[in-house]
């Protein structure tokens, strides 16, 4: 029996053996957005066979889009330098395809970091003024953030485009917007977030505009045969705000654009949300926007059973499916998911000697634990 789990799959010059992808997952951990020994092992250990893809936590274009002071960035020489050493690690030691999540916080920093509440920096030397599209905080007893003027807009296109040159010298395969969780671009995206009166808000074409234009500018500055994504949050989960018919328009307009794939995610726009969750809750959020604006989507959230995942792709609810939490309870989950299936994945060199199929030929003598 085949597994659609494990059939490959090509998006312009990138073809990946599976259909299972490491989320990007952020750490709270970085040094002046520098990664350090803990992305080392963070995503070196994913590298050696837990997917298809692993992605890079939320890079943030600049300092203040950072959601805490230990975000990481792609705005310096010394960013670009701390995760080329990362990434070239999982080049030689790791079988996987390497992705980056570029994104801007926007309204949603700076906070603390979530082991120690997550809560708003107003003083001190980790504050800093948020920007967003309107003058709207987060929530009561956040900052108020900069109503980004079109000058901002223009140099923040700019800084995009500037981090993506840098993940692209450093030799990543993917490039993944952030348009989802209430950060910057999902801020845009929001009637309740955004409450311009210039042609970056009001009806739902001029609320797109910053996001397309965000991808746009990516596009530009990333290899012809690399493919970008895009994250969303298809709903609110609140009155009034963001809905998956608007989700299904732009991932229509960005197919024309050329974007290969949408990771369709919800909420995180504001704290009046109320999500039910359940294993999977989020897919046929992705499935409606597969089916309807006819581009690949990836499916994530409260995805772990190896059944679950394989029916999410062979029933054409998605074209992917994005690990979190399962696969940091399991970085080996890609191993055990094929062996459950009958399906052949691959091995890091270095970890051959585990692989089930190899371990009476290569120890013969010996009983194997």
């Amino acid at each position: 029996m085949t597994s659609a789990l494990f059939s490959p799959i090509t998006m312009r010059g990138l073809t990946l053996p599976n259909r299972i992808v490491v989320s990007p997952m952020c750490q709270y951990n970085s040094d002046n957005g520098s990664a350090n020994d803990w992305h080392l092992m963070h995503l070196g250990s994913f590298s050696l066979g837990a997917a298809g893809l692993v992605m890079t936590e939320m890079t943030n274009v600049n300092p203040q889009g950072r959601i805490s002071p230990k975000c990481a960035g792609m705005w310096s020489d010394a960013n670009e330098a701390a995760l080329k050493r990362v990434h070239d690690f999982c080049r030689t030691y790791g079988v996987a395809k390497l992705g980056v999540q570029l994104a801007h916080a926007g309204r949603k920093g700076p906070t603390t970091v979530p082991a120690a509440g997550g809560k708003p920096i107003l003083e001190g030397p980790d504050a800093w003024t948020p920007e967003a599209p309107s003058a709207i905080p987060y929530d009561t007893g956040w900052a108020v953030p900069h109503a980004m003027t079109k000058d901002d807009i223009k140099r923040l296109l700019r800084e995009f485009a500037d981090a993506t040159k840098r993940v692209d010298r450093i030799g990543y395969d993917v490039v993944e917007l952030h348009g989802a969780h209430g950060y910057l671009a999902h801020q845009f995206l929001s009637p309740l977030s955004n409450q311009r009166t210039d042609e970056y808000g009001g009806s739902l074409e001029n609320r797109m505009r910053f996001p397309i234009e965000m991808y746009e500018a990516v596009r530009a500055a990333w290899p012809e045969n690399k493919p970008i994504g895009m994250r969303v949050s298809a709903t609110d989960w609140v009155d009034g705000g963001w809905t998956p018919e608007e989700t299904v328009v732009l991932a229509k307009e960005l197919k024309k654009r050329g974007i290969d794939y949408i990771d369709v995610s919800t909420g995180g726009l504001s704290p009046q949300q109320k999500i039910p969750l359940s294993p999977g809750y989020q897919v046929p959020f992705g499935e409606k926007v597969r089916k309807e604006a006819g581009v690949k989507t990836m499916s994530v959230g409260l995805i772990a059973g190896v059944k679950q995942a394989e029916d999410i792709i062979a029933s054409g609810k998605a074209d992917f499916v994005v690990l979190g939490r399962g696969i940091m309870y399991d970085p080996r989950w890609a191993w055990h998911a094929a062996e459950e299936l009958g399906a052949d994945t691959a091995y890091a060199p270095k970890m051959m000697a585990c692989h089930p199929k190899l371990r009476p030929q290569l120890f013969p003598n010996r009983a194997v634990s």
